[in-house]
């Protein structure tokens, strides 16, 4: 009798935690889910239409949607810094503060082509806007904006690499040493049209050697800060995109993504898979540590390499023309990879 009533009870206890159970799993199925943002997958691209973001390291692709973001437009510049992601475009400069997940409108009075803050945000809050209108600086992390020296051109790309500001304009390179208090420039060689790309020395402040392209005239070198420059080649080619990665100097042009292992002196092609696509956008999401794996945008879609760029396959996004690229900084472990 006493094993009986022992075996009846376990298997009212059990039938009762299985009820319990089942009660416990619709409940969760009944809470809203959201999906938890794993930065080290997370890749965002910009399109003439709005932001996209894939979740699976380029496997497959969402829109961006929801309030505080519906006036972005077509987007510009991607900027992920933690938890911080600023999304520029034609409708003004947009941020959030939890990986992507939410949006606040930052600046809404014209189309914001690039944005770069301090490399010290904790310490130094300043962050610059690239505008149609000219040069505008923030002294408190973005919660208002004023003019700087530079007004009344467009302005295309900007490189801090500091103290020196780099400044891509319609009209020239232009450098400031005072923070946007003051400009020098264009300097001389450049031909007329406006500059698209640019890409700085790690060493700026003692090699002030910086590249920029120039649309429909291909890559010029300056070895003195852009106060001269020089053809560094690709002549003819229109440059929307340049990275400089340890000794390779990569341009995504409109006859595809070139690599030059000397300066500009010699390009070499890295097309194979691209089907003749042009190059917008390239980004190797796990600089400085490797340069192996890469993301390339170009007129119709995403692609991925995993070998240098010698070999792309698609990624996602077929037939959208991409005009901006970002992921979130490496984790330290990386990092720390890359100091040994």
């Amino acid at each position: 009798m006493k094993g009986r009533h022992r075996r009846r009870f376990l298997i009212a206890a059990t039938a009762l935690l299985l009820s319990e159970a089942g009660l416990l799993r619709l409940a969760v199925a009944q809470v809203p889910r959201r999906d938890s943002t794993v930065t080290t997958l997370t890749i965002f691209a910009g399109t003439a239409d709005g932001l996209r973001r894939s979740r699976t390291w380029g496997g497959t692709w969402e829109r961006v949607t929801g309030p505080g973001i519906e006036k972005l437009g077509g987007v510009r510049c991607i900027l992920p810094v933690g938890p911080r992601v600023y999304v520029s475009g034609d409708g003004g400069l947009f941020a959030s503060e939890d990986f992507g997940e939410t949006w606040k409108a930052v600046y809404e009075e014209a189309p914001v082509l690039a944005v770069i803050p301090s490399r010290y945000p904790l310490a130094d809050p300043t962050v610059f806007l690239a505008t149609s209108r000219g040069l505008l600086r923030s002294d408190d992390a973005g919660l208002s904006f004023h003019a700087t020296a530079l007004a009344g051109t467009s302005v295309q790309r900007i490189e801090w690499p500091g103290p020196a500001l780099l400044v891509a304009t319609e009209r020239g390179v232009l450098v400031s040493k005072d923070g946007g208090g003051t400009f020098t420039g264009p300097g001389t060689g450049l031909p007329d049209g406006s500059v698209s790309a640019l890409a700085a020395s790690s060493f700026f402040s003692v090699d002030p050697v910086l590249f920029g392209g120039v649309a429909g005239a291909g890559v010029f070198r300056s070895a003195d800060g852009a106060a001269t420059w020089a053809p560094a080649g690709l002549a003819g080619r229109n440059v929307s995109d340049l990275v400089w990665l340890g000794p390779f100097l990569y341009a995504a042009t409109d006859a595809g993504l070139f690599r030059s292992e000397n300066g500009g002196k010699a390009w070499s092609p890295l097309n194979e898979g691209l089907g003749g696509r042009a190059a917008t956008r390239l980004l190797f999401p796990l600089a400085p540590a490797s340069g192996a794996e890469a993301f390339l945008g170009t007129g119709r879609g995403v692609f991925w390499t995993g070998d240098g760029g010698l070999n792309w396959r698609a990624s996602g996004l077929d037939g959208e023309a991409i005009t901006a690229l970002a992921t979130f900084p490496p984790p330290d472990p990386v990092r720390k990879k890359a100091k040994h």
